[in-house]
């Protein structure tokens, strides 16, 4: 199917049913009900999954295959979100054209950098990528205000001079963006029982946009190309001594992975179009290389699952507050019910970073593969017990 055999066919079908059935299975509480909280299928935390999901994959094109560890991929997160603001502003308020031109903006920027980064390797090459990043990030706040806005950054006015579209609405508001006249945050909620799904257009187009995203990696991973980059992360210098070039290579992962942070940066801008430098920050790099390991660097499916696994913690379980923690234990006594918030009380909340990095520490010391590693582990133990459960009552003798 697409070119694919059938492990990867499976792989892409289910990551199709995930993302395509994601406001089913995000919402499997009541609405009403105290678990409500866990629910995260609202279309901007599902759009988050989805895009950051691209961001990993893209970043996983490089440090998955090639080894080169980069501290600097939210610049072309960065470039790529200007970009599609720009493109609102003076063009049309179509998607299409904004993501376009974020993907062909952040390719550009990365050959840039990556021509000069790639000089180097090993820690050399992340140091400089972190410079460039943090170079466009401070360039964005002050020399280059008058084309990022600042701190304040880029967003819609009501002065834009929008060629194909109105500056402004009959009512006087600013246009939102659409796919070809559907607005982006056109949604429709179904209620079944005490269950509410909403179904989001712009959620939707990034989900297909991941699905084209995701097939495009196994077909690089799949291919010469990719096992050229494997080549290159398991004896780049062996390789040179045979006379092979391997800086063409690197520089195209460093090129298509940097595309895939722009085509983010310009989903993000068109589903909320505003821009700022905060995308460009190096926290923004760490956060997507802890999605790539924690999901299982090297793996097609793991980058996606580190994305969604970090965004759930960023936006559900940081919500956990006091109150949250009281309702849970008030069948306690008070004193012990007191006792036990004031225990729980620094892993939520504000501090899910400390639980975040626990389970980051426990993932990368018990499944050095991340998260894929962990579910293979449970598949083989799930297997083994069944081959042996066949095995002993196939031993066993009918009773007489």
């Amino acid at each position: 199917m697409f070119g694919l055999d059938k492990k990867d066919t499976r792989m892409l079908l289910v990551v199709a049913i995930l993302t395509l059935c994601a406001p089913f299975i995000l919402n499997p509480f009541p609405t009403d009900s105290a678990m409500a909280q866990f629910n995260a299928g609202y279309p901007d935390l599902m759009q988050r999954f989805v895009i950051f999901g691209i961001f990993a994959i893209g970043f996983n094109i490089l440090f998955g295959l090639t080894g080169y560890l980069s501290f600097g991929h939210a610049a072309f997160l960065g470039v790529g979100s200007y970009s599609a603001v720009w493109m609102f502003k003076l063009l049309s308020m179509n998607v299409v054209p904004a993501i376009l031109l974020a993907v062909v903006i952040s390719g550009l920027f990365a050959l840039l950098i990556g021509f000069v980064s790639l000089r180097r390797s090993g820690i050399y090459f992340s140091i400089l990528t972190l410079a460039f990043a943090q170079m466009s990030f401070n360039l964005a706040y002050s020399v280059l205000t008058p084309i990022t806005n600042g701190e304040t950054g880029l967003q819609l006015t009501l002065d834009d001079p929008r060629v194909l579209g109105v500056s402004a609405t009959a009512d006087g508001s600013i246009p939102v963006t659409s796919l070809f006249g559907l607005e982006m945050r056109s949604t429709f909620e179904m209620v079944v029982g005490p269950w509410a799904f909403q179904f989001n257009a712009g959620y939707y187009l990034c989900a297909l946009v991941l699905l084209a995203a995701f097939y495009l990696s196994i077909r690089i991973f799949r291919s010469p190309f990719g096992m050229m980059l494997r080549a290159v992360k398991s004896n780049q210098q062996r390789m040179n001594y045979t006379g092979l070039n391997t800086k063409p290579y690197t520089l195209a992962a460093f090129v298509i992975s940097g595309m895939y942070a722009g085509l983010a940066g310009g989903l993000m801008a068109s589903m909320d179009p505003l821009a700022g430098a905060e995308r460009m920050q190096w926290t923004a790099s760490g956060e997507v290389v802890l999605m790539t390991i924690l999901g299982g660097a090297g793996t097609l499916i793991g980058p996606v699952l580190g994305a969604g696994f970090i965004k759930y913690f960023e936006n559900i379980f940081s919500k956990i507050n006091d109150t949250v923690l009281h309702n849970w234990f008030n069948f306690m006594p008070d004193g012990l019910e007191d006792f036990v918030v004031f225990i729980v009380h620094p892993f939520i909340g504000k501090g899910w970073h400390l639980t975040l990095g626990i389970l980051f520490m426990l993932v990368v010391v018990f499944l050095p593969g991340g998260l894929v590693e962990g579910g293979q582990r449970i598949a083989k133990w799930v297997k083994g017990r069944k081959d042996k459960d066949d095995s002993s009552s196939a031993t066993k003798t009918p009773a007489e």
